[in-house]
């Protein structure tokens, strides 16, 4: 059997309903990612139907398409399209529980990224509806390009769902700036007050650490200095727990503190060495750190056993950790722990170990790439990352 590849070949009628989507309206990246073809493709097939070469391909010539090849392109439409279903579901599950204007607000704001018409047909709102809603506040009279309240209004309970209603008004005005919505934060301020959205409170939760044994311990080499100077010089680690009605289920992270992006993290229905050590072991094959790390951590058995210590030599990582009994000698972990369990976790209940780990994997997505982090100035942790590493090729050059 021949390893060669074979190009994929599409149907007229493929290329030209493709074509119909841009001249509409929709943008050729997210009609790509819809129809699940590559955007250069598109574009060639845009720029032929303006030549008028499209319908008998760029040779002039009649294309010969079996019917095999037909359904192999309608099939790739319509995955490409449920996972799009899918994905957007995903994203907006907040956003079914609130109204049809703050549907409408997340709609437009993310329109960049997905179909209009798929996002209005998952979240149940008509294409046509969110058009009008639309004209309405372009056309709102003496607006002077300033939003009406109820418009600010919706934006804020589209963000307040999306972001599993932690952010206050300070990280909230910061979202609708970097979304291109121009607002005053004491508008957001009176805004959230006056309608009761509020970021969900901090709470309480029980600590795992057992302390209680005889194994080495290593000394705190951080000292409460949680701001190295670039990636990979300093990383926090520690395990919480979740309840599910099969039981606890046990998470542990891997953070670099420079940053504060979850690096590494691993789950199972127990406490034991191999819970921290895949959590590392995420961590270093997904940034390959040079010699030296620091891992900063509390002084859990697990931690302080040989095996794991043994892992971190081998790494070539150093180990740190915090004074007995002191949580806020490992502050920022504790910190990420309260916002996981206060925004994903708190009032909801797990049939299976399964559904909670599917909602914290769901949570360290958002934190990663979108969640605004005020110690990072206001951008999520993979924004900080990128914009440092252009900095430095920035300098290079």
């Amino acid at each position: 059997m021949s390893g060669k590849q074979t190009r994929a070949k599409y149907t007229q009628e493929y290329k030209l309903e493709a074509v119909r989507q841009v001249r509409a309206g929709q943008s050729i990246a997210v009609t790509a990612k819809v129809l699940g073809i590559p955007k250069g493709s598109l574009g060639a097939w845009v720029r032929q139907s303006e030549k008028g070469e499209l319908a008998a391909g760029t040779t002039g010539k009649p294309v010969a398409v079996t019917p095999e090849q037909m359904e192999l392109a309608r099939l790739r439409a319509e995955n490409a399209r449920l996972r799009m279903e899918r994905d957007i579901g995903k994203k907006s599950r907040g956003i079914l529980c609130a109204g049809r204007v703050a549907r409408y607000a997340w709609i437009y704001q993310v329109r960049k990224h997905w179909p209009v018409s798929i996002s209005c047909e998952v979240l149940g709102v008509s294409a046509s509806g969110y058009f009008a809603w639309r004209q309405r506040q372009s056309t709102r009279p003496g607006s002077g390009g300033r939003q009406s309240d109820e418009a600010v209004l919706a934006h804020l309970r589209a963000i307040h769902a999306e972001v599993k209603q932690e952010y206050g008004w300070p990280r909230m005005h910061k979202e609708l700036l970097a979304r291109g919505v121009r607002v005053g934060k004491e508008r957001v301020r009176r805004l959230m007050q006056r309608h009761g959205l509020r970021a969900r409170t901090k709470r309480k939760f029980v600590v795992t650490t057992d302390s209680k044994h005889n194994l080495p311990v290593a000394a705190d080499l951080v000292q409460r200095r949680f701001t190295p100077e670039a990636p990979n010089h300093l990383w926090s680690g520690d395990i919480t727990y979740i309840a599910t009605d099969e039981g606890w289920l046990y998470l542990a992270a891997v953070i670099d503190l420079f940053s504060r992006q979850v690096v590494g993290w691993s789950m199972a229905p127990h406490m034991q060495t191999s819970l921290v050590q895949d959590a590392l072991r995420m961590a270093w094959f997904r940034r390959r750190p040079g010699q030296g790390v620091i891992f900063h951590s509390d002084r859990g058995s697990q931690y302080c056993s040989h095996e794991f210590q043994r892992t971190m030599r081998d790494w070539g990582m150093r180990s740190s950790m915090s004074r007995k009994g002191n949580c806020w000698d490992n502050a920022p972990t504790e910190s990420f722990w309260g916002r996981l369990k206060t925004a994903s976790l708190h009032g909801r209940k797990f049939a299976t170990r399964r559904e909670a780990m599917d909602a914290v994997l769901d949570w360290i997505a958002f934190y990663n790439h979108r969640r605004l982090h005020s110690t990072l100035g206001y951008l999520s942790p993979m924004q900080y990352e990128q914009r440092w590493h252009a900095a430095q090729r920035k300098k290079a050059a």
